[in-house]
């Protein structure tokens, strides 16, 4: 009764009946592709509430101090107050180390999702019109991801985050004309600067995050008022959507999921070591970690400075070092190029019609055959960060090792990009998976015509409506009506009247008659 009064006084006031009464019958899609951009939100929530308790104990300064703590190696020693809270926080504070590392663990994982979500959203066509806008803040959510990324595993002042920001620090100085311009303003000064470590603490902790909540929330808004798209399937059409109701079906999902997240973050937080600055030591100029890897996510970054010759040059007497490729160029056409995908197909293909059902990814070879390569360049790219530890692996010189990947880097990428657009073009118009194309559909594809028997023409379907005790009438979808099984969807709310169950059935099925 208590709850009652409670919602009955809110509504009084907020008139949040109609409203919610609207959110909870949105239809959410089943398909599991489209967890990824749900773990990715859960795992942002996890980065705030562990970030929250890091910063409480961190000490964002290269100020000199003496770290007094139960670590006997460092015990008594001068080091940074950066890196010395981060050791106190790393092993005097309870609790600190689990929530440390499972912050770590949840930027990986996050990049991680959005990434894969990113991927699902290529692949399948989901990008085109209506929703170029949500791309374009998806690869934005993504830009700032990976800077959150680096400038979080950058601050705690050690070996290992000095000699990523010492190279980060020469590839801004790079730039030509303005290198040394922005070096001095995104790192207050020559490197090391004293400034290096709070201006990455305030990017960290409050402007990242807040542009961050503002596109998700956006993003939100933008997906509540669009419907969502479905991948193609018997009773679904481009102006329906087949899945489960946001209250109860939907909700008990995601909930569970986001539990699911929670469990797998603080278990890799707790079971598994990451970033161990207590290793590494503290940042000094004179010193480097080797091997020395980055985050998985920005590693694609440091392959490429590994692999990149030496080819600087000059311009009007201007020095462009070679690092400036790699470095800044190399990201600046990523992201270029992601931001401009969406208009390059529509003025390649002519599409601007309005897409509520997703593409198979064979159904349009080049893309995929684009998506496979480049996703292969970039793969290599990141193994590529780790060229000295498979050197001390395989016992071969390191020069061996960095020929090979640049051969594989130049070569790789666009073998399997095109076996990928040859495979989609043989597999569009099987009923199976790639396993179930066959010697007549190679065939066709290397002719580049459509094989005989392509997809079977659509069976009519209908909607029927019917009454239960009460009287309470419900609808149904019938597709196949003559096969031995035909596919039934049934509705899952009750109508007063026939005519109200069958208007609910032509505003899910327009085109289909009852």
């Amino acid at each position: 009764m208590t709850v009652r009064r409670v919602v009955t006084a809110a509504d009084s006031r907020l008139r949040l009946a109609p409203f919610l009464r609207k959110a909870f019958e949105k239809i959410f899609p089943d398909h599991w592709t489209f967890m990824f951009g749900e773990i990715a939100l859960y795992s942002f929530v996890v980065l705030v509430l562990t970030g929250t308790f890091v910063a409480l104990f961190f000490d964002p300064s290269t100020a000199q101090t003496v770290y007094r703590g139960s670590f006997e190696p460092m015990n008594g020693k001068l080091t940074s107050a950066a890196y010395a809270s981060a050791i106190s926080l790393s092993q005097d504070v309870r609790a600190g180390l689990l929530i440390r590392q499972t912050h770590h663990w949840a930027a990986l994982v996050f990049i991680a999702a959005i990434v894969l979500h990113l991927c699902r959203i290529f692949f399948t066509g989901a990008f085109r019109r209506p929703r170029v806008v949500n791309w374009l803040i998806g690869v934005t959510m993504l830009a700032l991801a990976l800077l959150n990324g680096f400038t979080g595993y950058s601050m705690p002042d050690d070996l290992l985050s000095g000699t990523g920001l010492r190279i980060a620090y020469s590839v801004t100085q790079s730039v030509p004309l303005a290198g040394a311009w922005l070096a001095f303003l995104l790192f207050g000064g020559e490197f090391p600067a004293d400034q290096t470590v709070p201006r990455m603490f305030v990017a960290h902790v409050f402007l990242v995050p807040a542009l961050l909540a503002v596109l998700i929330t956006a993003h939100m808004l933008i997906l509540i008022r669009q419907k969502h798209t479905q991948f193609p399937a018997p009773g679904r059409r481009e102006r329906n959507v087949v899945g489960s109701r946001l209250w109860p079906a939907y909700t008990i999902r995601t909930l569970a999921l986001f539990l699911a997240v929670l469990a797998v973050l603080f278990g890799l937080g707790g079971l598994f070591q990451i970033n161990p600055v207590w290793l590494y030591g503290p940042f000094n100029p004179a010193s480097a970690t080797v091997p020395a890897q980055p985050d998985w996510y920005v590693a694609w970054e440091e392959g490429a400075l590994r692999l990149f010759p030496s080819a600087g040059f000059r311009i009007f007497g201007y020095l462009v070092p070679s690092p400036f490729f790699p470095g800044v160029v190399l990201g600046a056409l990523t992201f270029l190029l992601l931001y401009l995908w969406p208009l390059l197909e529509r003025w390649c293909t002519g599409d601007r019609a309005d897409h509520q059902l997703l593409d198979r990814p064979r159904d349009h070879p080049a893309r995929l055959g684009t998506g496979v390569g480049l996703l292969c360049f970039y793969v290599l790219l990141v193994v590529a960060a780790a060229d000295d530890v498979i050197a001390r692996t395989l016992l071969v010189p390191i020069t061996s090792v960095v020929y090979a990947f640049r051969a594989l880097v130049l070569t790789l990428p666009w073998l399997a990009g095109l076996l990928a657009y040859f495979l989609a073009r043989a597999a569009r118009h099987t009923r199976g998976g790639f396993g179930e194309i066959t010697r007549a559909d190679l065939r066709a594809a290397a002719r580049r015509s459509r094989p005989q028997g392509g997809a079977a023409e659509p069976v009519p379907a209908h909607l029927e409506c019917w009454a239960e005790p009460g009287p309470r009438w419900k609808w149904r979808y019938v597709e196949h009506p003559e096969a031995k099984e035909p596919l039934v969807l049934v509705s899952t709310k009750h109508y007063p009247s026939r005519q109200a169950a069958a208007d609910a059935a032509r505003l899910a099925y327009p085109d289909t008659p009852v």
